[in-house]
This record gives structure tokens, sequence and C-alpha cells, in this order.
């Protein structure tokens, strides 16, 4: 089999330096979904996304004027090359993942992780596609990650003004969040997704079974949007991680289905009243504004982006506990759900809040006179409030948010 290998791997992700919690993956995606609010308040009070049952094997979405089919396989191979994937295509998967790709298909091989998301590698996806002959009726299929998918969907986006897109996510921040709602993207000057488009996918095909090899590190960072998922619209799936984290630890299969299956249903009921990010998306950046901030502060790659998410859902429950918003129990629930998992916790001593505070202002969901930041009041009752800097400054500074 002809392989072709493109791209520099870059060196492998630092461990940060940051309190305890999982940290550095090659898959470090914005995680959420990024936006500047465009009211001073979105309020959506239990909010709930239809589930459908973990049992079934497709989920169906649409996304604006096109239809995301989500198709659940046992076998890695099977979802990587299904036997009803026509017309000509373009495979692109990153170096952790080739093996899954058929031994009669020549992938064009990438980097994984964040140095997948440069303008450099897109354009090699663009020369790759352009002299293989792909027309606007050819696609691309994606093996990989979460920042691959965003690069290459990013990339099929705009070759000759958008051909489809097929991801075959194989962590579980890709399977959650990255692959699901349209949203593509590449990092610039230091700024996550700062360059992007919408454009969902035609099919996602998903086979947890890909989940049992990944590193603790990769796996927690995508917890970590599974946690955000059950805090914004499922109290089942809430449920599930406060009581049953030694199954969610050992990645029982038929656990980690249901919190993949649960988790896309929740952000798929916000995201098809809300595809181009008019007001209600905006619940779904939860904990990523200090995310965001703390990524680009630190360095890209630096944090896994979970991490860095697990870690601003804390701080946006002490910035809610501060503006008298988020019931203080619920604050303690949450806080407890992301202790048990070994997140970080508490101010960082690693950076600096003016640094953070600094990046906040460039990133793409602040304002022009105010932060706005996804506060929630209790579970699946989310908000997106103005924010002073004063008060950002006492959240950062604030003590771990007490857990029970």
């Amino acid at each position: 089999m002809k392989r072709k290998n493109h791209g520099p791997d870059g060196p492998p992700p630092g461990s940060g330096a940051s309190a305890s919690g999982p940290e550095a993956s090659n898959d470090r995606r914005s995680g959420g979904d990024d936006r500047r609010s465009d009211t001073t308040n979105h309020a959506v009070a239990g909010d709930r996304a239809p589930v459908t049952s973990p049992a079934t094997d497709t989920q169906s979405f649409c996304f604006g004027e096109n239809t995301t089919t989500v198709r659940y396989f046992s076998d890695p191979h099977t979802a990587v090359s299904p036997a009803d994937s026509a017309g000509r295509g373009l495979t692109l998967c990153d170096r952790n993942v080739q093996h899954l790709v058929p031994e009669d298909t020549e992938p064009l091989i990438l980097p994984g992780g964040e140095p997948a998301k440069r303008w450099a590698v897109v354009e090699q996806m663009l020369s790759e596609a352009l002299d293989r002959g792909l027309t606007r009726a050819s696609h691309f299929t994606v093996v990989g990650g979460g920042a691959l998918c965003d690069a290459a969907a990013f990339a099929a986006s705009i070759y000759m003004r958008g051909v489809a897109v097929e991801l075959v996510p194989t962590t579980l921040l890709a399977m959650v969040d990255a692959s699901l709602g349209g949203k593509t993207g590449i990092n610039f000057r230091n700024l996550k997704n700062l360059i992007g488009t919408f454009h969902a996918a035609r099919e996602i095909r998903i086979c947890p079974a890909t989940l049992e090899s990944l590193s603790d590190r990769e796996y927690f960072s995508g917890l970590a949007e599974v946690i955000k998922a059950a805090a914004l619209g499922d109290a089942t799936l809430l449920d599930l991680l406060d009581s049953d984290g030694e199954a969610v630890r050992a990645r029982d299969r038929e656990t980690v289905r249901e919190m993949v299956h649960r988790s896309i249903a929740v952000k798929a009921g916000v995201v098809e009243a809300d595809f181009r990010e008019s007001g209600r998306r905006a619940v779904l950046n939860l904990g990523h504004t200090f995310a965001h901030a703390l990524e680009s502060s630190v360095g890209l790659g630096s944090w896994t982006h979970g991490a860095a998410v697990a870690w601003g859902i804390e701080r946006a429950l002490a910035l809610g506990l501060h503006l008298g918003t988020t019931d203080p129990d619920y604050a303690a629930r949450l806080a407890g759900i992301l202790k048990r998992y070994g997140y970080a916790r508490g101010p960082l001593a690693e950076v600096e809040p003016i640094d953070l505070v600094t990046a906040m202002r460039h990133d793409k969901k602040s304002g022009e006179d105010s932060l706005y930041f996804v506060i929630q009041s209790g579970p699946c009752n989310t908000a997106v409030l103005p924010v002073s800097d004063a008060d950002v400054y006492v959240a950062l500074a604030a003590p771990a948010v007490p857990a029970t």
C-alpha cells in the first residue's frame, strides 16, 4: 500500500505545569463551540435535547440545509470504509490511526493534534485533492482526532467552494464534540479556531472500540466535554457521571456508548435550533472563555483542550457564585464531579490573571465593551451574561469551589 506522508509531526505535547488533572494530548480542539454573544442574555432554562436510545445504530440531525447522519459501528475498519461510501474521495488520517485505513486506500497522512490546525497543513490537503483530480462531486473522509477533523473539514469547505466531508472520529473529544455541528477551523497567531467556516459533515461514523487504546490523557480530555454536555442538557447523563465513576474510568463499552450517544444528542439539539449562532448555540461555550484564554496564554498544546475546559467550567462556577447566579448546591455537585475525575481546580500558579484577561479580549466570544461568559444557575439552566473585568479577576483568584 502506498501511503503519502505529508507534514511535520512537531514535538510531542508537554504535560503542562498545572495543578493536578489530565493534561496534554494530541487532540486539542476548541472542544465547545466558539462564538461572540450578540445579545446580553441568552437564557436556556430547563433546556434538554431529545435523546435517542443508545441501542439504536443511527442518529440523524438537520443542521441548516443539510442532514448529518451519525452511524455506530463495532468494527473500526468497517467504520473507516463502509460499503455505502460512494464516489471519488480523499482519505486523510493522522499517524496514530493510519493502521485503520484499508490496505487498498492511499491516504494522505498528516500530523495529529494542534500541528494539524495550520494553514500549511490545509494547503497540503487542498493540493492533494487537486492533484488527485477531485471535483465538487467528490468527498473527504477524515480519520482521526478532533484537531484533524476540524482542519480537514475546513479544507473540504473551501475546496471548490465546498465538497462533502465524512468524519471518522477516533478520540472521545472528537466523537462527542469536534465532529458534530458543522464548525470547522484552524488556529491563527496563537488564537484558537480564529479562522473557520460552517460546514456540517454528511456522515459521522463512530466506533467506541477505538477508545479502548486511547491514552488516559486523551480519554479524560474528551470526558470533560461529556461532563459539559450533561450539565447543559441531560440530567440522566449527569447522574451517570456522578454515580458510575468506576465504569466511566474503566471505559466500560456500554457506558461509553451511552455517554457518546447522549452527549451527541445534547449538542445536536442545540445546533439544530441555531446552526449559525444567532444566539442559543452560545451555551455550548460553557467553560470555554476561560479555557481558550488558558490555552493561548500557556501555549497551544501545553494543556489538552478538555483539561482546560474542565478548569474553565470550575472557574465559571466560581464566577456564577460570585455573581449570585449559580446555586451553591449545584456548584458543589458539579465541582465534585470534576474533582472525582482529577481535573485541575482553583487558581493556577503557572499563568497570570492579567494574561488570561488579555487573551479573553482576543477571543471570538468577547464583545466590544464586555466579556461574555456562559453561567449556569443549575443543571440544564444556562445563560450567557456580560461580565466586567473586575468580576473576572475575582473569579480567577477565587479558591476552588467547595465540592461534594
